[in-house]
């Protein structure tokens, strides 16, 4: 599995904890850091959001971990791009749903939220849930695929 992991400066510290662990579990073949690498970076949080959604709408990886104040910028922002589904999860739970009912790719975190070892926690928990395309959540996840293709067509 390859995963982006990216943060603006205010999430930094905790994208790299978890850029860490990542880079340590045998479940992930390749991480790819786009993020701020020091606080005194002042790009923000959209720039690092969108570039690593698209690296996942590109399949040139397979998931991300997004990080910011809260969280929510970045799962904004990621959720621009065509084909991302992103979500703000600070619980297992939430997490692990937002793969098995959602089918998202990318987890955002908020650093002013959640710990670094939470994060790690739920990342690791994280890595481990897949989508089931034969779920009763699939009929769901295809009217939210299918209403994005035709607002993509109709704007082209």
């Amino acid at each position: 599995m390859r995963v982006v992991v990216a943060a603006d400066n205010a999430g930094v510290e905790l994208k790299n904890a978890v850029r860490d662990q990542l880079s340590a579990d045998d479940r992930v073949s390749e991480v790819i850091d786009l993020g701020a690498t020091s606080a005194d970076d002042d790009t923000a949080y959209p720039h690092f959001g969108l570039a690593a959604a698209e690296k996942v709408a590109a399949g040139e990886a397979d998931r991300a971990v997004l990080v910011c104040g809260t969280g929510i910028g970045m799962a904004v922002s990621a959720n621009k791009v065509a084909g991302i589904r992103a979500t703000v999860a600070h619980d297992s739970y939430s997490a692990e749903r937002s793969v098995k009912s959602n089918n998202c790719q990318i987890i955002t975190f908020g650093a002013r939220v959640v710990g670094p070892e939470l994060a790690k926690k739920i990342t690791t928990e994280w890595l481990g849930h897949t989508f089931d395309p034969g779920s009763a959540s699939a009929a769901k996840v295809a009217c939210i695929t299918d209403y994005e293709a035709r607002e993509v067509h109709a704007a082209s």
